[in-house]
């Protein structure tokens, strides 16, 4: 059994990134230490999570290796949503919680449209949870299309800058 597995018993988080669960579209991209998946939430076609391989609870737990790949990670992430979706603004934030105790830490990285801003009458905090309390998942179709081009833009400029 893989030792993210043992360490995490059930973790959809993990169970994604080893392929013991679907994942639509397919992983991103990946470093050393970090994986880059589509989101699996009602948040929206184009929203990117990076979360560690490993499963880690919490972001004091990351190993100098993960710290210091993190930060160019998010930059680039957030950048290819930029090129990809053309949002007004790009969310990046830490969630990690399921069912009200800590789980694997993974940022969101969500294009915030003007588009979902009316639609959901909220930016932020506020769009996010008007999201989940819709619960509209997106198309897989569009999920496996925007895949190819966020793959597409992070090959761009190579795989560790």
């Amino acid at each position: 059994m893989d030792a993210r597995r043992e360490a995490s018993g059930q973790c959809l988080a993990c169970d994604l990134a080893s392929g013991a669960a679907r994942l639509p579209g397919g992983r991103v991209h990946q470093t050393e230490s970090w994986v880059v998946e589509h989101c699996v939430g009602p948040l929206g076609v184009g929203t990117l999570l990076v979360k560690p391989f490993r499963h880690v609870l919490h972001i004091a737990e990351l190993t100098d290796a993960e710290s210091a790949e993190l930060g160019p990670l998010l930059r680039r992430v957030a950048a290819a949503v930029e090129e990809v979706v053309r949002p007004e603004q790009v969310y990046v934030c830490l969630w990690s919680h399921s069912g009200g105790t800590p789980g694997h830490i993974h940022f969101v990285v969500q294009p915030a449209t003007r588009d979902l801003m009316e639609r959901f009458d909220g930016y932020g905090p506020k769009l996010q949870m008007a999201m989940f309390t819709d619960g509209a998942m997106p198309d897989e179709a569009a999920v496996e299309v925007s895949c190819a081009r966020f793959r597409a833009q992070l090959n761009i400029a190579g795989p560790t800058s």
